[in-house]
């Protein structure tokens, strides 16, 4: 499975059971109830949903582009940490305003869902990748397929 058709099927699961696990860890750690936590996952988690996108498509061009291929524990790191990241600094300031509390305060409770959620990507991703395959941008050059170049004119030809 590859481009937009992989990129919804990842993002879906990926989102839906990130609605599950927010939920659940806001209702135990933070003390709200359950529907004012479920609320707040959903926000999140449409926020993660595009970034998902946007994110994805980014590393996946900048992928293609390295020289070795497949996913090393090294680049899947990185793929954790890079959109794990963007993602917090759009996050804490919803989680701030959505629970009233102040930025430092809603970093702090982000923090236990940052290092659930790194993991949780990076074994997503692993399960992921191993169920529908890599995606063409961590596929050996030879695997991919070869699309053919127009033939150069020839010379004197009308």
């Amino acid at each position: 499975m590859q481009g937009f058709k992989r990129k919804l099927v990842y993002a879906s699961l990926f989102e839906a059971l990130a609605i599950v696990f927010t939920t659940v860890g806001l209702t135990v750690f933070a003390g709200h109830d359950s529907s004012h936590s479920w609320a707040a996952a959903v926000a999140s988690s449409t926020i993660a949903f595009l970034w998902n996108f946007v994110f994805n498509g980014l590393f996946e061009r900048w992928e293609a582009r390295q020289p070795r291929r497949g996913r090393s524990f090294g680049r899947r790191a990185v793929h954790a940490i890079g959109f794990e990241g963007g993602l917090v600094m759009m996050l804490v300031p919803l989680f701030a305003w959505w629970l009233d509390i102040s930025l430092w305060d809603a970093l702090v409770l982000d923090f236990g869902l940052i290092v659930f959620f790194m993991i949780y990507t990076y074994l997503f991703n692993l399960l992921f990748d191993r169920i529908f395959g890599l995606p063409s941008s961590a596929l050996p050059l030879e695997s991919q397929p070869v699309q053919a170049k127009p033939a150069a004119p020839i010379a004197g030809a009308r």
